[in-house]
């Protein structure tokens, strides 16, 4: 466990203090998109985050390789290696994509090789459990359809929930959290060594999740951008490819017996092997009513819109930090639910938690304009919104008009955006916030 968090904690060292150097040069590069219709921030933000990511996955890999207990990962397996090979891939066309905006079919052929490269590698999915058989061998193009597949849909779910400060970064962090205690389980309390590589590949994506946050949290001052999502996305899936088809689960004899019996005491095997879906079930659920919806409008399934389920809790009149947070929760409880009931499925008070923290959820989904304000001597230390209304001075006629906040969430924001030109004089590049919309009315000598 300590070779791990070392691990964790230089991979989340390098990502944090690249993003710094990352975001000066997306700014002097031009890597700052305008601002589109669907976008939720209001000044021009510099991508190409994943950049800083990709550098702290090679880091975590590179220290855990002269680790003494985790050099066997890459003595015994090909894993890592494959993994770094599709992920340089995937980034490499994620970075082309943050700066020149590349079509999305050209994006998808570029998952679906990296998917491949990582197959020709070794990292594929060799046999599935079948609850009540055991595990059931696939052939290599059924183990490579399915292992591409599972790629290219995990990578485009993430994708498509990174549209919020953190959002991405936050809910693969728990996924891969919840992902790293199911696995490590595996490697440490069975003794299955072929699950160490989906341990190690868990808890690198850790620290780039934890090292990135800071800089992406609310006001984000840098995006990962599609070098980040779709990479963090890769490794996600590459950990359930490597835990669901390469570790064979004989060895813990829970097909010993007949029928129902040997089926029921497989269930809390089978149920976290499909952690990794369950993790993007959010992200998954998003992808699939995205899908639906623009075909229903007579739209391209890759056309970007404001459908998106954290768009609707900004619409419904949540704030960006509480839509962000409300996806947190969910992400959570789905995660490590399934986690908690693989390691005490005989227990009873797990469905009535789960239960009570559901209805939570959904009360907090209620209540959109509930907003607390904090006390007086703490005024000074909350943020704007959650301060009590001020009145202004009394009017000639002896009235007094109320000051209210400036609106947050959706119902704030202006219904049509005018596209604001990227420059160096954004709140998020390198000045103070910009009070033009135009660069060419700034009074700068640059």
């Amino acid at each position: 466990m300590r070779d791990y968090l070392l691990t964790l904690c230089v991979t989340a060292a390098v990502t944090y203090l690249l993003t710094g150097p990352v975001r000066k040069f997306a700014i002097a590069t031009g890597a700052m998109p305008e601002i589109r219709a669907r976008d939720v921030h209001r000044e021009p933000t510099p991508r190409l985050g994943g950049i800083a990511m990709f550098f702290g996955l090679c880091a975590g890999l590179l220290v855990a390789d002269n680790l003494q207990n985790l050099n066997g990962v890459f003595e015994l397996s090909n894993e890592p290696r494959a993994l770094l090979s599709g992920a340089a891939l995937i980034w490499l066309i994620g970075v082309l994509d943050d700066k020149f905006e590349i079509d999305a079919l050209i994006k998808l052929g570029a998952q679906m090789i990296a998917a491949g490269v990582m197959v020709m590698q070794g990292l594929t999915i060799l046999w599935i459990p079948v609850p009540g058989i055991g595990m059931v061998s696939l052939t290599s193009w059924q183990g490579t359809l399915l292992t591409v597949a599972l790629v290219v849909i995990t990578i485009n779910a993430v994708n498509f929930v990174d549209g919020l400060d953190g959002l991405a970064a936050g809910m693969v962090c728990i996924a891969a959290t919840a992902f790293f205690l199911y696995t490590y389980r595996l490697w440490y309390g069975y003794g299955i060594e072929a699950a160490a590589p989906a341990t190690l590949f868990a808890v690198i994506l850790m620290g780039m999740c934890v090292g990135f946050l800071p800089h992406n949290m609310h006001p984000a001052r840098i995006f990962m951008g599609d070098s980040g999502s779709m990479l963090i996305g890769l490794v996600l899936s590459a950990g359930a490819i490597s835990v669901t088809g390469q570790v064979d689960l004989d060895v813990l004899k829970v097909f010993e017996g007949s029928g129902r019996a040997a089926t029921h005491a497989a269930l809390p095997v089978f149920i976290p092997l499909l952690l990794p879906l369950t993790i993007i079930a959010i992200p998954f659920a998003d992808l699939v009513l995205a899908v639906v919806r623009r075909a229903w409008n007579g739209q391209s399934p890759f056309a970007a819109d404001r459908g998106h389920l954290h768009h609707r809790l900004l619409e419904i009149g949540h704030s960006h930090s509480r839509s962000v947070l409300i996806m947190y929760f969910w992400s959570a409880l789905i995660a490590f639910g399934v986690v908690l009931y693989s390691v005490h499925s005989a227990s009873m008070w797990i469905l009535p938690v789960v239960v009570v923290l559901s209805a939570v959820g959904l009360v907090l989904l209620l209540l959109p304009r509930f907003t607390p304000r904090a006390p007086l001597w703490a005024q000074a230390f909350v943020p704007p919104r959650y301060r009590r209304r001020k009145r202004a001075a009394a009017g000639p006629d002896g009235s007094h008009e109320e000051i209210v906040p400036e609106p947050v969430g959706a119902q704030g924001m202006a219904a049509e955006r005018t596209p604001v030109p990227a420059g160096v004089n954004g709140a998020t590049a390198l000045g103070a916030r910009s009070r033009f919309s135009d660069r060419s009315k700034a009074d700068s000598s640059r």
